[in-house]
């Protein structure tokens, strides 16, 4: 028979990993008698673990949730991977401390076996671009956010502006109110919130989310037309689900004054109370969140993932040094030096400028607005180069 000590463990793993035992299975697994399963069970209970005593035939056994979080019983898979994940998370700046503090009590109760081999675990999460000068999501309002999604109630919020970095800002980041660039810019970077390129600003303030997904830094369409409301007065929506996308946080809700479905930045929510009545949830557009966001970033309406934008060009470059810029194009070899790229984006200029930054000769398979999105996109540049004096170029 198993020391007392040893057994308790052991009748804690299977609590935590079962939701109801009965008494009987559990003297089984643990090759012990009823009685003594009693005594245990008294035992973790004297510990402050919650169990419950379940009523029936064979009678039984539940580990609730308590007031307060007791000791917890990890194998060393569970560990090593909870190491892993707060590691990971500690890039993260709305939870780095945090995520670093429980780390450092984790690996100071650990067997040293697993601290050693924790310890020769080094994760390094490289924060995007976009992240720098990205203020962090507020962990109060990340879990005010959470609670009202669980409850089903009604949320009030104001919706301020992100503060605009000067000192070593990145060019190419916009804000919102700003333009964002069109295609072309550094690959895997976005844009903050902003309206395509000759688009107006959405005027209540919701975050049209950005594109990006074939490298070039492509901002979506405005939110659709609606009622022309006063930015400035308190949002009122449905909150139906958080999401995290390249170190920033998404509030996916339903606005009830524009009767639309919205994505804000949770950087920029500041909730009021009190909350407002239940409500019961709509069907998400595009039938799941990922799906919805996916659509949103690729400046659709959350009904396709799919770009709006598609199109295809032969490259005068080896297939092996266009792959790795491709994104989620699709590149087939021709030849030695040459290969066909499809591509999709948010807008045809958008579409011609991905294809142009490969840098290369080039022919358009079609269709045919894309040769029209090349004319327009040649006609702009050739007006641009107009603008001010080459510098002469130097020798050597």
């Amino acid at each position: 028979m198993q020391k007392t000590s040893s057994r308790l463990l052991a009748l804690l793993s299977l609590l935590q990993a079962h939701r109801d035992w009965s008494g009987d299975a559990l003297a089984q697994r643990l090759d012990v008698t009823s009685r003594t399963v009693r005594r245990d069970v008294h035992r973790l209970r004297e510990l402050g673990y919650r169990i419950a005593t379940v009523k029936g035939p064979a009678g039984g056994y539940r580990l609730e949730a308590g007031a307060q979080m007791p000791p917890m019983l990890f194998d060393d898979g569970q560990v090593v991977a909870l190491a892993v994940a707060l590691r990971t998370a500690a890039a993260d700046a709305s939870v780095a401390e945090d995520a670093a503090r429980a780390l450092a009590t984790l690996r100071q109760v650990m067997p040293p076996r697993l601290r050693r081999s924790v310890d020769l675990l080094r994760v390094t999460a490289v924060e995007p671009p976009t992240a720098r000068d990205s203020p962090p999501a507020d962990p109060r309002v990340l879990l005010e956010l959470s609670r009202v999604i669980q409850a089903r109630e009604e949320l009030r919020f104001d919706y301020v502006p992100l503060p605009v970095p000067t000192a070593g800002r990145d060019p190419g980041a916009a804000t919102a109110g700003e333009a964002a660039p069109a295609a072309g810019g550094a690959p895997g970077t976005l844009a903050d919130e902003a309206s395509p390129v000759g688009a107006p600003a959405p005027a209540e303030g919701a975050v049209p989310v950005p594109a990006g997904e074939t490298g070039p830094r492509e901002p979506t369409p405005p939110a659709p037309a609606g009622p022309r409301l006063d930015p400035e007065s308190p949002r009122r929506v449905q909150p139906h689900h958080l999401v995290t996308r390249r170190h920033r946080w998404y509030l996916v809700a339903w606005d009830l004054d524009r009767a639309d479905w919205r994505v804000f930045r949770v950087a920029r929510i500041r909730p009021r109370t009190p909350t407002g009545p239940r409500f019961t949830p709509r069907e998400l557009l595009g039938g799941s969140t990922a799906a919805f966001i996916t659509s949103r970033f690729r400046g659709n309406d959350g009904s396709t993932a799919d770009w709006p934008c598609h199109g295809e060009v032969v490259l005068r470059l080896p297939a092996a040094e266009v792959a790795p810029f491709a994104g989620d194009g699709i590149v087939e070899e021709l030849g030695p030096d040459r290969c066909r790229l499809a591509l999709g984006s948010w807008s045809w200029a958008g579409l011609a400028a991905a294809f142009a930054r490969f840098d290369a000769e080039m022919e358009v398979i079609g269709p045919p607005r894309l040769a029209a999105a090349f004319a327009t996109l040649a006609a702009r540049a050739s007006r641009a180069a107009n603008t001010t004096e080459p510098e002469p170029e130097q020798d050597g």
